[in-house]
């Protein structure tokens, strides 16, 4: 029998990046993975306060849920400071640094991903009052031709499928392989 799923496609620009793919992130229930050339200090409301998008992350992790990041760059200190608040995350979130990742995925639980413009900033994705937030735009979608895609590009950086012939090796402080 055929999945009953509709295929859909979002087309997502600007303030959507925060209403419906970052807060999505919560909704997983195996797998979220998360690739990016950017990285900060993201925050999320929960109830009438906000909080590090980390603490999301690691909400996740205690569940159960295998949540990786690939990034091109070491974040800034109140990453850092806000990462060392989440003890769940030092053994339960799968990071690879590398310099040359310019993508922006976001992936669901292997069926749905983001793909787009938004770093995980808070003026990429993240939460930003009106008039700071970056212009962004991007597709989410279930389609599991581009999802499988997505995965896949996801999937051959993370397990190092590009290091060998890589020309970059001197800015990888944290390599793959």
């Amino acid at each position: 029998m055929a999945d009953a799923t509709p295929i859909f496609h979002r087309f997502i620009r600007d303030e959507e990046h925060y209403s419906q793919i970052l807060l999505r992130a919560r909704e997983v229930e195996k797998t979220l993975w998360i690739g990016t050339a950017d990285l900060k200090d993201v925050f999320v409301r929960r109830g009438t306060t906000a909080r590090p998008f980390l603490g999301e992350a690691a909400d996740l992790v205690k569940k159960g849920v295998s949540v990786r990041l690939i990034h091109a760059k070491e974040p800034g200190p109140h990453f850092r400071k806000d990462f060392d608040r989440y003890p769940a995350l030092v053994k339960g979130l799968e990071r690879v640094l590398c310099p040359r990742v310019h993508f922006k995925l976001l992936i669901f639980d292997l069926r749905e991903a983001y793909i787009g413009s938004a770093n995980l900033t808070g003026a990429g994705i993240g939460m930003k009052s009106d008039g700071r937030r970056n212009f962004e735009a991007g597709v989410w979608t279930n389609d599991p031709g581009l999802v499988a895609a997505a995965s896949a590009q996801f999937d051959s950086v993370w397990m190092g499928a590009h290091c060998d012939a890589c020309r970059r090796k001197e800015f990888c402080g944290d390599s793959i392989l």
